[in-house]
C-alpha cells in the first residue's frame, strides 16, 4: 500500500493531517482521547471533530480548543521532559492507549523543529524555546497525527508515504520575534530539499508543526502523484475560510508499479586486463551489487576503454566504492544518488518437468504489473544444471520449460 500526502492546494497543518486520518478511518473518539491525554499536562484542551463543507468538499475538521491562554512558551528541553513523564505513566498502564512508537516518532517531529530553530537563532538545542509550537494544541496535533499514521499501519516498513509539493502561502506574519515573512525562516530551514511553492494566497498555509509531521512520516517526495490504484481518500479541513477548498488530501492506494531507490556508480577504465575486469565483476556482485555492467567505450584521445556501471542499494554503496578504488586505481567515481527504478512485482513458482522420462524441478520468475503477467522465465541456473546433468542441449531444456510454464499459466490464470 501507499499513502499520498497532497498539500498542493491549501498547504498543511497538524490539525489538517489528524482530521484527514480520521476521514481515512481512524476512530475519532480514540484520536480525541489520545490528544487530550497527552496535552493536558501542558494545558487543558478540548478536541472537537466535525464534518464540514469547505468550498464544496465534504471534509473532517478537527479543532483543538485551549482552555488556558498562558501556556505558550516552553524550552525544548522541558518539552521533552514532560513528554517523557507522560510516556512513562502511559507505558506503565495495563492497557496502553499510546504506543511507544507514537511517543518516539512524535519526539522526532519536535526535534526537527528544534534543530531548524537552533540553526536560525544560532543557539544550541538546550537553549531553544518553543512559542506557538510549544502550546498544548501543537502537542495535541503532533500526537494525534502520529497516532493516526500508526493506527492505519503506515509506520509498517512495507508501506510507503509519498509527499507532493507544499503550497506555502505568502505575505508577512506577526509572531513573538516581530514581523517575519511567510514562510518563516525556521520553516524554510526545514524545507531544504523538499518540493514547495509560494501562494496561492497572501496568508500562512503551511505551519511549522504540519511541515515537521509531513517530513517525519514521508518516505520520499515527488512532483506528481505516481501511478497507483486509489482505494480510499480522506480530507482534513483547515481553519481558514478561503476562496478555494482549504483542505489537505490523503490518498491511500495500491502500488501498480513498485519503485526502489538506488545509487548508480560509474567510472571509466582504460588500463585493466580482461582477467582483472572479470575478477572485479564477480567481486562486486559478491559484495552486494544489484547489477554490474561493463561497456566498451572510446575515451579521449581515441583510446579504447570500458565503462564500469554498478547499481547499488544506498546502504551498500560505500563498501562498493572502496572496492572499485582499490581494485581499479581509478581517481574518480561518479555517483548518481536517489535514482528511482520501477519494479514489476515478482513471484517465484516451482514446477516439476518431465525431462526425458525423469522428473526435474525448475523455478520460474513471474513478473506482474497491476495483476497482468508481463513475463515468465525459467531460472537460468536451474536449466543450466539440468542440461549438464542430463547431457542435453540447453536450448532443449528451455523449450520444455517454456512450454510447461505456458501450459501452467493458461490453466491457472485464464
Amino acid at each position: 500500500m501507499v499513502l499520498i500526502i497532497d498539500p498542493q492546494n491549501a498547504g498543511i497543518a497538524g490539525n489538517m493531517i489528524a482530521g484527514a486520518f480520521i476521514d481515512l478511518g481512524v476512530d475519532p473518539n480514540k484520536m480525541k482521547e489520545v490528544m487530550e491525554t497527552v496535552s493536558n499536562d501542558f494545558s487543558e484542551i478540548k478536541v472537537h471533530v466535525n464534518k464540514i463543507n469547505k468550498s464544496g468538499i465534504e471534509t473532517t475538521y478537527l479543532e483543538v480548543e485551549t482552555c488556558e491562554k498562558d501556556n505558550q512558551t516552553i524550552s525544548y528541553k522541558n518539552l521533552l521532559l514532560k513528554i517523557d513523564k507522560i510516556e512513562k505513566k502511559e507505558l506503565e498502564k495495563d492497557k496502553q492507549l499510546i504506543s511507544k512508537e507514537v511517543f518516539d516518532i512524535s519526539k522526532e517531529v519536535f526535534k526537527r523543529i528544534a534543530i531548524s530553530e537552533a540553526k536560525i537563532h544560532g543557539q544550541s538545542l538546550e537553549k531553544i524555546h518553543f512559542h506557538e509550537v510549544g502550546a498544548a494544541d501543537a502537542v495535541a496535533d503532533v500526537f494525534g497525527s502520529i497516532f493516526g499514521y500508526c493506527k492505519l499501519g503506515f509506520n509498517n516498513s512495507k508501506e510507503k508515504v509519498i509527499g507532493l509539493p507544499i503550497a506555502l502561502g505568502g505575505g508577512v506574519i506577526e509572531n513573538s520575534h516581530g514581523r517575519i515573512p511567510i514562510p518563516a525562516p525556521a520553516v524554510m530551514e526545514m524545507l531544504k530539499g523538499v518540493n514547495c511553492f509560494g501562494g496561492p494566497v497572501a496568508t500562512e498555509l503551511a505551519t511549522p508543526t504540519g511541515i515537521a509531521i509531513y517530513l517525519e512520516i514521508c518516505d520520499e517526495f515527488k512532483k506528481f502523484q505516481p501511478m497507483i490504484k486509489p482505494t480510499n481518500i480522506g480530507y482534513g479541513a483547515g481553519k481558514k475560510d478561503l476562496d478555494f477548498p482549504n483542505v489537505l488530501r490523503l490518498v491511500q492506494g495500491e502500488n501498480i508499479i513498485e519503485t526502489q531507490t538506488i545509487e548508480v556508480l560509474e567510472t571509466n577504465i582504460d588500463h585493466l586486463s580482461g582477467e582483472t575486469i572479470g575478477y572485479l565483476f564477480e567481486k562486486l556482485m559478491g559484495m552486494g551489487a544489484k547489477d554490474v555492467a561493463i561497456v566498451p567505450i572510446i575515451m579521449k584521445k581515441n583510446r579504447p576503454g570500458h565503462l564500469l556501471k554498478v547499481i547499488s542499494k544506498k546502504k551498500d554503496s560505500d563498501k562498493l566504492i572502496q572496492a572499485i578504488f582499490r581494485e581499479t586505481g581509478t581517481l574518480g567515481i561518479r555517483i548518481s544518488s536517489h535514482t528511482h527504478r520501477g519494479l514489476a512485482k515478482r513471484n517465484i513458482i516451482s514446477l516439476d518437468l518431465d525431462i526425458n522420462g525423469k522428473k526435474e524441478t525448475i523455478r520460474f520468475k513471474i513478473g506482474c504489473i497491476n495483476d497482468e503477467i508481463i513475463s515468465s522465465r525459467a531460472e537460468y541456473e536451474d536449466i543450466k544444471k539440468i542440461a549438464m546433468k542430463r547431457h542435453i542441449p540447453l536450448k532443449n531444456v528451455e523449450i520444455i520449460a517454456n512450454n510447461e510454464i505456458k501450459h501452467y499459466l493458461d490453466k491457472n490464470i485464464h
